[in-house]
């Protein structure tokens, strides 16, 4: 359809709308050299698209190993999933000096921004409309489309979470990068060796 062109008729989902009356933090990673885990955490969300509608996801992941801290669907755009996945993620793993996200009106609210104050966090946020600045996740979604979602067409909300959860398990621990030596992110995460895994595809 692309390639034609053609485009379908229905909305698309828009996951990272602004709110007028929230406050946007500045972008603080311009120039920063991220390399230890915990340094930088990002979020992002994605629409998960159904033979019949769509759900949404919000991940949490580590900058600089890849890993994919927590994660939750929602059949709605509420803040109170992402809130969710952050006090999972801080439950888990402790907290990152930096927390960066666009400026979508779930990760600008009253309730995510004070999460991430009380845990004495610090806010980064994209430019308007600079995808680029949170490029890792972005990668995390295309991957995640092409080599769960699109194969799967999920007919129920808990066969996406099972498909869903199933392929992170793989991508963060079967799933070799070449940015972190070969690495999977679990690896990169809590610096291990490489375990040699061999180059394995998404079920």
């Amino acid at each position: 359809m692309q390639k034609m062109g053609l485009a379908p008729i229905y909305q698309k989902p828009n996951t990272s709308k602004p709110h007028p009356e929230h406050k946007i933090y500045p972008y603080l990673l311009r120039g920063m050299d991220i390399r230890e885990p915990n340094q930088v955490w990002c979020a992002d969300i994605c629409y998960i698209p159904m033979r019949r509608g769509f759900l949404y996801l919000v991940a949490i992941m580590d900058w600089a190993s890849r890993k994919v801290l927590s994660w939750r669907l929602s059949n709605t755009l509420e803040t109170d999933f992402c809130v969710a996945a952050l006090e999972e993620a801080i439950a888990k793993y402790g907290k990152p000096g930096i927390f960066n996200t666009d400026q979508g009106s779930q990760f600008t609210s009253f309730d995510f921004t004070q999460a991430l104050k009380d845990a004495g966090i610090r806010i980064s946020m994209d430019g308007k409309g600079q995808w680029t600045d949170n490029v890792m996740i972005e990668r995390l979604w295309r991957s995640l489309k092409y080599e769960c979602v699109y194969l799967n067409a999920f007919e129920t909300g808990s066969e996406a979470k099972e498909g869903i959860s199933k392929w992170f398990e793989f991508y963060n621990r079967q799933r070799p990068h070449s940015s972190l030596d070969d690495r999977t992110p679990y690896e990169a995460y809590w610096n291990l060796p490489r375990a040699g895994y061999p180059a394995l595809q998404a079920a």
